[in-house]
């Protein structure tokens, strides 16, 4: 079931069409600091539950990037695998139709999970409104996911966790659990920063070297292979990321990817949440006990919402990139230096910000 309390969710919208049999629902959490803002996943196993969560994550994230958004998400149950092109732009389109009554109002898509430039195309056109969506193509002023601005903000975060914990990134060793968008652009941005990139997965495996992968290699594999495990050498199922010898553990795929059995087996140093919600907040703070840095996700991987903002208000690739770098740096720094103060986790202070800056513009929320 669908949490709630008293930030939200201010509305569960679900979507269906009887013929195609298209289903799918949007989750608006919070608007108190503007529109609900967050992408549209496309999965077979997508649900409300789900989405919910995701949308509350947003609601913090935005909120500590500092950003005039509220939070939501959506989703369309089905698996893109199994469809021709056309029967996923019919979905795309009788989503959108469905969403109309919300939308650029009270809530604002954007790609995620199976979905990117040419679905916000689609969508844009569907609802008759750009300010509708955020990711699309080039030719309607949109700034894709594509750049990789989720990535380049993830390694931005990774940064100020080594420097934090007087870890050098030459001297770095790294993995990277999941090898899509974010994934690829974090692996790209610490290689070439010196880190050494010792193990990465992907749906169907990990593939571990601890004298080093070489990205170029790993990236071309992936392409034409769709499989990291196809680059050779030592192929592991891909749970045993989890207990690869490593500075920093990166997340940058699927959600609860950890859970509270594993934390006695799991050795990092910084674990950086580059996923939406790859634990739940009260294994983080199994962490913390342990010592083990965790940066939430919604300080971590907020650059996709960043580039998205300065492609709402009309801004250049160049304004993202500076805008990304500045809020993530300063973010993280600030999330850090008031934990370490507090004693507290990094999740407990961000949300803390993120609540009283949500709390201070809500009119309908029990402060």
């Amino acid at each position: 079931m669908i949490d709630y309390d008293s930030y939200g969710p201010e509305k569960v919208l679900e979507v269906y069409h009887p013929k195609s049999g298209m289903r799918g629902f949007v989750v608006i959490d919070n608007t108190a600091l503007g529109p609900a803002k967050g992408g549209v996943r496309m999965t077979p196993t997508v649900s409300p539950v789900e989405v919910s969560r995701l949308a509350r994550a947003m609601t913090w994230k935005n909120a500590l990037a500092d950003l005039p958004f509220g939070g939501g998400k959506a989703g369309i149950v089905a698996n893109d695998k199994h469809m021709t092109a056309e029967e996923k732009e019919e979905f795309v389109r009788e989503f959108a139709e469905g969403l109309k009554v919300v939308c650029p109002e009270g809530y604002v898509a954007a790609p995620d999970m199976n979905m990117a430039e040419d679905e916000m195309r689609i969508f844009a056109k569907t609802i008759g409104d750009d300010k509708s969506c955020t990711g699309k193509p080039k030719d309607m002023g949109g700034l894709p996911h594509e750049l990789g601005s989720t990535g380049f903000g993830v390694f931005h975060a990774t940064k100020v966790a080594c420097e934090h914990k007087g870890l050098d990134l030459k001297d770095v060793t790294f993995a990277v659990e999941g090898f899509g968008n974010v994934g690829w652009f974090v692996s790209k941005y610490m290689t070439e920063a010196g880190a050494k990139l010792v193990a990465v997965s992907d749906s169907r495996g990990v593939v571990i070297d601890e004298k080093g992968l070489d990205f170029e290699k790993l990236a071309k594999v992936k392409k034409e292979k769709k499989t990291v495990t196809e680059y050779g050498g030592n192929v592991e199922p891909s749970h045993s990321l989890k207990t690869v010898e490593a500075d920093v553990l990166i997340t940058a795929a699927v959600p609860d990817f950890i859970n509270a059995g594993d934390v006695d087996e799991m050795n990092f140093k910084i674990i950086i949440e580059g996923s939406n919600i790859p634990m739940v907040h009260e294994v983080e703070e199994l962490f913390h006990k342990k010592g083990i840095l965790v940066i939430p996700d919604f300080v971590a991987n907020s650059g996709g919402v960043i580039s998205s903002y300065v492609e709402y208000i009309g801004g250049s690739e160049q304004d993202m990139w500076k805008m990304v770098e500045e809020k993530i740096v300063t973010n993280t720094k600030n999330v850090l230096k008031i934990a370490e103060k507090e004693g507290c986790s990094p999740r407990m202070c961000a949300m803390k910000i993120a609540k009283e800056r949500v709390l201070k513009k809500c009119k309908i929320c029990k402060v």
